[in-house]
């Protein structure tokens, strides 16, 4: 982790971190996500963009989760998202490391808005063997940001693993994530630090997917 070597020390994530999505409203939880989550968000965040755009090479662009559609109801997630673009990320691949209420979660993530979602499914199915090698059997797979539901990669079939991509490619709505899930009663999460170098070395892991997908 060079570009971690150095770095300063960074929070961790508290069981207060995580209660903040009991709170009822969405100013009142809003508020608590930008005092309490968000500042975490941007020294994490800036100090994995910088990881990886050594890793990349080229710029990658810190992002944190704004929810400014919202009007009523208030966010069930919210996270931040690293890319190679300066001005916004849904359009294109993207890390991310985000907290339900139950667990954080860190992604290589492809949703709906990436223009070039074909071409990314029909670059991944024709390389299937590869993916699947890249993946370790304890990452695990979502196929929708919104929602908690993923499966461990291990308990997938290569015909499971067929169907997915072929979904991504040929459905307009169809996403794919990739990464890890950490418990919010897990100790790593409370050393910022060694969180740092636990996401830092998942998207090392996943990068080769991500230089598939733009390739």
């Amino acid at each position: 982790m060079t570009a971690l070597t150095k770095a300063p020390a960074v929070d961790g994530f508290t069981q207060d971190d995580f209660n903040v999505f009991q709170l009822q409203g969405l100013e009142e939880r809003m508020a608590a996500i930008q005092s309490r989550i968000q500042p975490k968000f941007r020294a994490i965040g800036q100090l994995l963009a910088a990881d990886l755009t050594a890793r990349a090479g080229n710029d990658m662009y810190l992002h944190i989760a704004r929810h400014a559609r919202r009007k009523v109801n208030p966010p069930k997630d919210t996270w931040l998202a690293i890319c190679s673009n300066k001005r916004g990320y849904k359009a294109h691949p993207h890390f991310q490391l985000g907290l339900f209420d139950d667990h954080l979660f860190i992604w290589l993530a492809f949703i709906y808005e990436v223009p070039n979602k074909a071409g990314i499914g029909a670059a991944f199915l024709n390389r299937l063997d590869d993916v699947i090698e890249t993946v370790p059997s304890s990452y695990m797979i979502s196929l929708d940001h919104m929602k908690k539901d993923a499966i461990a990669a291990g308990g997938m079939t290569r015909q499971d693993w067929t169907d997915a991509l072929t979904r991504f490619r040929d459905v307009q709505k169809a996403e794919l994530l990739i990464g890890r899930h950490i418990q919010a009663d897990d100790k790593l999460l409370r050393d910022g630090d060694a969180l740092l170098e636990f996401a830092a070395s998942t998207y090392e892991t996943l990068m080769p997917l991500y230089r598939l997908a733009n390739g």
